[in-house]
């Protein structure tokens, strides 16, 4: 064996030592790193596998050892470059489904194959046998289809990797950088080794490309021990840019639209990259339909507004935003924040709201009528309440069940209901009972609006399963004074009104007027 080919042997068994401590350093060190640190175990014992195989090859004398070398080789070569890319992808905070993985490590797979099989189709290589004039461990090779899908997707994969990292540069802080110069010579190293040999400018026949590999491992344990890789890493931003759930959208001191992520253009559709430059409150209408609910003065506190849009609601929060080259933007922030205000409505609907009849309830009415009394005595407003009670209505769940006594409580507020046009305060009391305020009505207008609904509960009768029932109310009215009475005092004297009206035979209206009898109606 001559001194050229024993120099060959030395550096691919070189780089296959180095590959195997790093790998073997990184597999016991790996519960103290990031789950990355998996990805490179694989990728550096593959590397392993193709120097040490790549070595054997130069050593076998026949034909058929060259063969069984080549195509342990290739389990090395073939999967290691595809390998390489997914972890600095990985390193870089992008996220791959499973089919994707998949998809990656398909062609390697195949070629592994072709490989093994090549006596069979000559897919992979045309021609492969000993060189005649140079003899073993030389090869002459001409090559087929698959060999040139297979070179182009393993320098592709490589390529991207570089390139992928690369592009990171800028955005990396200088402390981590030593980690980018590692990862990207790891990639550049075989690439261009590959390219020169290629170029027909290292000896045929014989791979180069695992001799120069020892460098990129020296490299890996330097990135190693002075950046802590695999311990720290930084993650791209873009990667997380795009990956926050709150939609973000950047604008320049202009006010312009420079950047929107994913979660705003899934917020927003209509929101297109084609927009960018353009002044926002231009987008902001074509986007949402709505004027800009901002001006264009600067934020110097965080301002916040709810969006609604495409059925869902937004709280938008813009700040002011300062450049790294010291101009001044705006930053607005969407969160989704539909499910927040659905139960907030659900749960306000039930504070606020009876459950049965859909109105107000009494704890409602009180903390609205207190308020509305007080300013009308203090603007010498008219202020009447009507206390309303279902006729005999224990008789009613008595007949017919509870549940025909719920459908009779709901048909008397509906029919209310249909009488009422000035927004009224219209509440259920408690049980059978409810109340009215009228703001701004005296006693003769409440008088005659309680008999209306009177009349109009009459001459409805309810429709039930078990037959029609004719329902009745009774109600008593009073009028607020301007002087010191509460409105529990005002309510009292409509109480006592209605209970009169319940005495003297239901289905009547009672006024009650200080020092006069009570006047009842009858229908």
């Amino acid at each position: 064996m001559n001194s050229q080919l024993t120099a060959f042997i030395t550096l691919c068994c070189t780089s296959g030592v180095l590959n195997l401590y790093l790998c073997l350093y990184v597999f016991l060190q790996r519960f103290n790193y990031t789950k990355i640190a998996q990805l490179f175990i694989g990728y550096t014992a593959l590397i392993t596998v193709y120097c040490f195989a790549s070595a054997f090859c130069i050593i076998a004398t026949s034909l058929e050892a060259i063969k069984i070398w080549t195509t342990i080789l290739y389990i090395g070569m073939a999967t290691s470059a595809p390998l390489g890319l997914l972890f600095i992808m990985q390193y870089l905070g992008f996220q791959l489904s499973k089919k994707k993985l998949i998809g990656i490590l398909v062609i390697p797979a195949i070629s592994i194959v072709l490989v093994a099989t090549n006596d069979i189709h000559h897919l992979h290589y045309r021609v492969f046998e000993i060189d005649p004039v140079l003899g073993a461990p030389y090869i002459h090779q001409e090559i087929g289809l698959w060999y040139i899908l297979h070179g182009i997707f393993t320098f592709s994969s490589m390529l991207v990797a570089f390139l992928l990292v690369l592009t990171h540069w800028k955005e990396t802080a200088k402390s981590y950088r030593p980690q980018l110069i590692a990862l990207m010579c790891g990639q550049l190293i075989p690439i261009i080794t590959a390219f020169v040999y290629l170029l027909g400018l290292t000896p045929q026949g014989i791979d180069p490309v695992p001799m120069v590999l020892w460098a990129s491992s020296l490299l890996y344990l330097w990135s190693i021990h002075s950046s802590r890789l695999f311990r720290v890493m930084p993650v791209a931003k873009d990667a997380i840019f795009h990956s926050i759930n709150d939609g973000v959208i950047v604008l320049d001191e202009s006010y312009r639209l420079i950047e929107f992520n994913q979660a705003c253009n899934k917020m927003i559709p209509s929101l297109t990259r084609s927009m960018f430059g353009m002044d926002f409150a231009k987008v902001w209408l074509e986007v949402t339909g709505q004027s800009i609910p901002f001006t264009g003065e600067r934020v110097v506190k965080t301002q916040e507004f709810e969006l609604d849009l495409t059925n869902r609601t937004y709280q938008v929060r813009i700040s002011a935003l300062q450049h790294v080259n010291h101009g001044s933007g705006l930053l607005l922030i969407f969160t989704d924040m539909t499910e927040v205000k659905n139960l907030q409505r659900m749960l306000e609907k039930q504070a606020y709201y009876d459950e049965l009849t859909q109105i107000y309830n009494r704890r409602v009415f009180f903390q609205q009528c207190n308020q509305a009394y007080v300013e009308a005595k203090g603007m010498s407003s008219s202020f009447t309440v009507v206390l309303m009670d279902i006729d005999h209505f224990k008789h009613v769940n008595d007949t017919y069940g509870h549940a025909v006594g719920d459908q009779v409580l709901v048909h008397v507020v509906k029919a209310c209901q249909d009488e009422l046009k000035r927004g009224e305060l219209f509440a259920r009391y408690g049980g059978e009972e409810f109340v009215l305020a009228l703001r701004g009505c005296t006693l003769v207008e409440g008088e005659a609006l309680a008999n209306k609904l009177c009349q109009s509960i009459e001459l409805q009768p309810l429709k039930t399963t078990e037959g029609i029932i004719t329902t009745t109310i009774s109600c008593g009215v009073a009028e607020g004074t301007n002087g010191e009475e509460t409105l529990y005092q005002l309510l009292n004297k409509a109480d006592k009104a209605l209970y009169s009206a319940k005495q003297a035979g239901r289905n009547r209206v009672h006024v009650y007027r200080d020092n006069e009898k009570a006047k009842i109606y009858n229908h």
